[in-house]
């Protein structure tokens, strides 16, 4: 009797003989862990991975896009190309467009720089500048080009 009593108070106090608590305390099988039957618990695991499956689809169709895009603009700016983003664009598949709201994004920059490129763009510029600063700039650097030229050469 008193072995009994000595028993439970060590189990209680978790110094030995406790094995037994910790078998029912964590449950062998996954699915009983989260309440579900064991096809309940298959079918979830399924759906799981699936919606992995197409999230990481989904990104990396969205990288080679942006990929497609830096592309076009490497082309068109006459920058060196990339690696990566060619790779990127060959994973995903040959079938990744740009999509519309950057191209149009890319379109309106494009328009944009046409138009200050242009002749009448360049006079506009013109008349947005103020003629006394610019005056002022220029005098001030000829007078700094000037006093450094005297500073150098003793026969000025």
């Amino acid at each position: 009797m008193t072995q009994s009593m000595v028993s439970s108070q060590v189990k209680n106090l978790g110094l030995g003989g406790g094995e037994e608590k910790t078998e029912e305390a964590t449950p062998a099988d996954p699915a009983a862990a989260a309440g579900m039957t064991r096809e309940e618990y298959e079918e979830y695991q399924k759906q799981v991975v699936e919606e992995k499956m197409e999230r990481d689809a989904d990104f990396l169709h969205k990288k080679a896009e942006r990929a497609t895009l830096r592309v076009c603009l490497r082309e068109k700016y006459r920058l060196p190309k990339s690696e990566q983003d060619e790779n990127l664009i060959q994973m995903a598949g040959d079938d990744v467009d740009v999509p519309e709201e950057l191209l149009k994004m890319v379109d309106e920059d494009a328009t944009e720089e046409e138009e200050k490129d242009s002749i009448l763009g360049q006079m506009q510029n013109l008349q947005n500048m103020d003629m006394d600063q610019i005056k002022e700039k220029a005098q001030a650097t000829l007078t700094e080009i000037k006093s450094k030229a005297e500073e150098k050469c003793s026969v000025m």
